[in-house]
């Protein structure tokens, strides 16, 4: 198997960390960015030069761009662009301050835009290239209490799969990472969370608790790296794949809903042709 070069965001902890390790022990090389880079450096004492650590926060264009620049100078060529910066912000829709709301998207969408405009002529002129954009089932279906989260994916959702069609005629692949609950610290130290309105509390423990039951028993991120390993070594990836066992039930349940409704509704649809 030919040696991959990835550019990895969000590598300090979590799905990031895991897919870093899973690609470092198998040879190929990583570009690894964190906030803080003394959390990758354990992994710079066990893998030496084949791990380069930038600090990079997404939400600095510049930043971004010089990051990218920077792995591709060390490494001289990039095969996998891996979004997997974000957070998930809690608060109901009405509790959501402007600085709650403007975050979520500055990070979950545009730094992943960022960095992808940042890749992209280094992609085509290649003409091979992978970009993987960490979404969610939350970026196809929604929940109470994190709408601003799924505004951030299910615009991340949108925004590649335009790009996908714009890109393949250059050997460039994209696909949606969308996992559903893991073992990772996203709805714990890594979560951000509005200042709660009285009027809400009996909703946000109702909301707590179907959470929970809908999670059940969460999956295992490191086993979580084999899967998006089986992604990037395919001849034809996926735009769209699924983590965990739980999603597809979602999505489909979701998905069956919206078509009945869209039938039922249909003759009214087709008066507003004119």
């Amino acid at each position: 198997m030919t040696e991959k070069i990835w550019f990895i965001t969000g590598a300090s902890r979590g799905f990031g960390r895991e897919w870093a390790i899973a690609a470092l022990e198998r040879g190929d090389r990583v570009a690894a960015t964190a906030r803080d880079t003394s959390t990758l450096d354990d992994l710079v004492e066990r893998y030496g030069e084949r791990l380069l650590p930038l600090r990079l926060d997404v939400t600095d264009r510049a930043a971004d761009f010089a990051a990218v620049a920077a792995a591709h100078e060390r490494f001289g060529r990039l095969d996998v662009v891996v979004n997997n910066a974000g957070y998930g912000h809690f608060g109901f829709v009405e509790e959501l301050s402007e600085s709650d709301a403007r975050d979520q998207v500055e990070t979950n969408l545009f730094g992943a835009l960022w960095v992808t405009q940042a890749a992209l002529p280094i992609l085509r002129a290649q003409g091979s290239g992978h970009i993987l954009q960490v979404s969610s089932i939350g970026g196809i279906s929604a929940f109470p209490v994190v709408g601003m989260y799924h505004a951030s994916k299910w615009a991340l959702e949108g925004l590649s799969q335009s790009l996908a069609q714009e890109v393949a005629g250059f050997g460039v692949r994209v696909t949606l990472i969308e996992p559903g609950g893991f073992a990772t610290d996203w709805a714990g130290a890594s979560a951000r969370h509005s200042d709660p309105l009285p009027d809400y509390a009996e909703l946000h423990e109702q909301v707590q608790k179907a959470r929970r039951e809908r999670i059940g028993t969460p999956g295992d991120p490191t086993a979580s790296a084999s899967a998006v390993l089986a992604v990037v070594d395919a001849d034809e990836p996926p735009l769209r794949i699924f983590l965990g066992s739980a999603p597809l039930g979602i999505a489909t349940a979701d998905y069956e809903s919206r078509l009945r409704t869209w039938r039922e509704w249909q003759d009214v649809a087709e008066k507003a042709q004119g």
